[in-house]
């Protein structure tokens, strides 16, 4: 069975939002929840129901991409079993999974290449939390 992967996006983000989809397809169900165009959006009407659909386990992880990241990336931290990370290089992707188990990443579509973006969503979807030490800090993120 497939991993569940949710992507979306604004107009700045949706020529990459299709590359990364398109690359995906083949080893992964993404579900993209918009935006399908380059006309002008407002970025929360996509980015909470992909939140959403993290949060309640109908997929996995997820993949928001807007101009900045940062936009995408404040919306999505709004919901509370999300930890989203703004990764503008692999590493950075790969230290949010292993240490701070984040579910969500944003990519700055207007800052990176598109080959960039695909090292990135690859480190993301590669990499493990490592747990241990890191728990105890995932664990005092949420407030109740």
């Amino acid at each position: 069975m497939k991993r569940k992967i949710a992507i979306a996006a604004d107009h700045a983000g949706y020529e990459y939002k299709e590359i990364v989809k398109n690359y995906l397809s083949e080893k992964f169900e993404v579900q993209d929840f918009g935006t399908f165009s380059t006309n002008s959006v407002d970025y929360p009407d996509f980015v909470h129901p992909a939140a959403t659909s993290v949060e309640n386990g109908e997929n996995e992880l997820g993949i928001l991409i807007c101009g900045s990241g940062n936009g995408v990336q404040i919306t999505a931290n709004k919901h509370q079993k999300i930890r989203c990370a703004l990764c503008w290089m692999p590493e950075i992707a790969t230290l949010a999974r292993q240490h701070n188990d984040a579910n969500m990443i944003s990519i700055p579509a207007r800052f990176i290449s598109k080959e960039l973006a695909i090292e990135i969503v690859d480190k993301f979807l590669s990499t493990e939390f490592e747990g241990g030490r890191h728990q105890n800090r995932v664990d005092k993120i949420a407030v109740c």
